[in-house]
Parts: C-alpha cells; structure tokens; sequence
C-alpha cells in the first residue's frame, strides 16, 4: 500500500471515528434534552405550573411528579377544610381549579385530592407542606419565588371565595382568610 493510500484511509477512519463519537455526544445530548422536555411537560400537567424556569428549577431538585402535584394541591385543601368542613361549592371549585390545570379524573394527583376532600388530612400534612417550601423557595430567584408564591396562593384564595358571599362569591370567612396568610409565611 503506497503512502496516500494508507494516509487515506487512515485519515477516512479517523474522520469517521470522530463523527461517530461526536455523534454519540450529540444524540446523548438530544435524548436528554428530550427526556428534560418530556418531564418538564409532565410536571407542567401535574402542577399548573408553566413558568419553564420554576419546572426547571423542580427537576434540577429532582422532584417528581407526584411530590409537585401534592405540593400544589395542599394549599386548596386546606383553605377548604379551614372552617372545619368542605362545601359543594369549594369541592367544585378545587376540582375545576385541579382539571383547568391539566389533573385528569382517575390520575394519582387526582385520587390524593378527593381522598383529602373527603377526609380532613393531618395537621403535619400542613407543616411538611410548609417545610417543603421554605426548602424550594430558598433556592429560587425572586421572580421565581413571587410567580410560585403568586400562583399559589391565587388558587387557594379562589377556593375561599368559592364558599362564600352572595351566591359563593367574594365573601372569605375568618378562618379561611388565617389559613390564606398562614400559607403565605411559608413563603419568607
């Protein structure tokens, strides 16, 4: 073999070696962009939550889908259950508030919401809710924390007025309006 035969080919083999490895790198790099997408979608359906920044900040902490859609429920619970018992009108507006944000009839975070509509969940439901988000909101920025704390608390606050006033609307009662600004300390 002359020496621009093997330089060649050996050139060639090198020249594809490299694009296959860079290839590799490449599709690697789009799967986990995928797989990113994929459970950023999810989380999105889950929770309600579309700012990317705040979704992302969840999966880079690992928090999946089921801990997300618990997270964001609990307020509404318990803003129902504030004046000691659940009415129509709240269980309604917790339920619309859960399928306009994407939570499916029969899907877990669904079962876990009217499994805690039903029975009053524990005082230390509360307080992990509220340790659970000291921990997630220390670690975003300030947008993020005031889109988070915004959507939140908006929900729950729907809730309240769902039970009260003239034809359940715009009327907080005592307990719910305590439970409303309990929930926000939780947000420093």
């Amino acid at each position: 073999m002359d020496k621009d035969t093997m330089f060649g080919t050996r050139g060639s083999d090198l020249e594809e070696a490299f694009f296959a490895q860079q290839n590799r790198r490449l599709l690697a790099e789009l799967k986990q962009q995928a797989e990113k997408r994929d459970r950023r979608e999810a989380l999105a359906k889950a929770t309600g939550i579309h700012l990317e920044s705040i979704l992302d900040k969840l999966i880079e902490l690992d928090v999946n889908v089921e801990r997300a859609a618990a997270f964001t429920l609990i307020p509404l619970v318990e803003v129902a259950w504030a004046d000691g018992e659940v009415h129509d009108r709240e269980r309604k507006a917790i339920l619309e508030a859960a399928a306009a944000k994407g939570v499916e009839p029969g899907s877990i975070p669904c079962q876990l919401l009217e499994g805690w509509l039903g029975t009053k969940p524990e005082p230390r439901l509360l307080e992990v809710w509220k340790e659970y988000t000291r921990a997630l909101v220390a670690t975003f920025d300030a947008e993020q924390k005031a889109a988070l704390q915004h959507d939140l608390l908006d929900r729950a606050r729907a809730v309240a007025e769902a039970a009260g006033g003239f034809l359940g609307v715009g009327k907080i009662s005592a307990a719910e309006a305590a439970m409303l600004a309990d929930l926000e300390k939780a947000f420093g």
